[in-house]
C-alpha cells in the first residue's frame, strides 16, 4: 500500500538533500519572514496587508452578497450594524503562508514548481483566509456561540489542513514532473 504523505526517503528520491537540512531551512525561512513581519508592524505593509488587502477586500465582498448589511472598512475592523468583527494581526493568514512558503524552500522542489507554488500557494491562502473572516463575520451577527467556536478552533485548523493538502498536490505535481524527464536530466 503506498503512503499518502511525504516519507524521508521521498524527499531524498530527487535530490541529495538530508531531512536534517530540509528542517533546517524551514525553521531559517520561517524565522526571516515572521522577523520580516515583525519589522513592518505599524507600517504602511502592515496597515496596506491588513487594512486594506483583508478587511477592504472582506467588506466588498459581504456588501455585494448582503447589501441589507452595511459592512463598512475601519482600520482593521469589518463593521456593521448589529456587530463586526477585528481582523487583529495574525489573522490575515499570515502564519498559514509563511508556514507554506518555508516548506516549499525547504522541500527539493524544481524551481518553477516552486515558483508556481508560491504564486498559487499564496492566492490560494489569501482566499481561504476571506473565506474564514466572511464565515466569522455572519457567524459573529448570527451567532456567538457558533462564532467562538468557528474562531477558536473549527476555521484555523480548516485553514491548516486546507494549506497542508495543496503543499501535498504541489509535492505530486512536482514527483509527476520528474519522473517524465530522462534520467540524465535529473541529475
Amino acid at each position: 500500500m503506498q503512503e499518502e504523505f511525504v516519507s524521508e526517503s521521498d524527499a531524498q528520491k530527487h535530490s541529495s538533500r538530508p531531512v536534517w537540512v530540509m528542517v533546517v531551512l524551514f525553521l531559517v525561512v520561517v524565522t526571516l519572514l515572521q522577523w520580516g513581519w515583525s519589522e513592518a508592524r505599524g507600517t504602511a505593509v502592515e496597515r496596506t496587508v491588513i487594512d486594506k488587502a483583508t478587511v477592504g477586500t472582506a467588506v466588498a465582498i459581504i456588501n455585494n452578497w448582503t447589501p441589507q448589511v452595511q459592512a463598512h472598512a475601519s482600520g482593521s475592523r469589518i463593521r456593521a450594524p448589529g456587530g463586526g468583527i477585528n481582523v487583529l494581526n495574525g489573522c490575515e493568514g499570515r502564519e498559514v503562508l509563511f508556514l507554506f512558503l518555508a516548506a516549499l524552500m525547504a522541500y527539493p522542489l524544481s524551481w518553477r514548481t516552486r515558483i508556481g507554488g508560491i504564486v498559487v500557494g499564496t492566492a490560494f491562502v489569501f482566499v481561504a483566509n476571506q473565506v474564514r473572516l466572511i464565515t466569522l463575520f455572519y457567524s459573529y451577527q448570527s451567532d456567538r456561540e457558533l462564532f467562538d467556536q468557528l474562531h477558536g478552533l473549527v476555521m484555523p485548523l480548516l485553514l491548516i489542513v486546507a494549506t497542508l493538502a495543496l503543499f501535498v498536490a504541489v509535492l505530486r505535481l512536482d514527483e509527476r514532473r520528474n519522473d517524465r524527464l530522462p534520467e540524465a536530466d535529473q541529475a
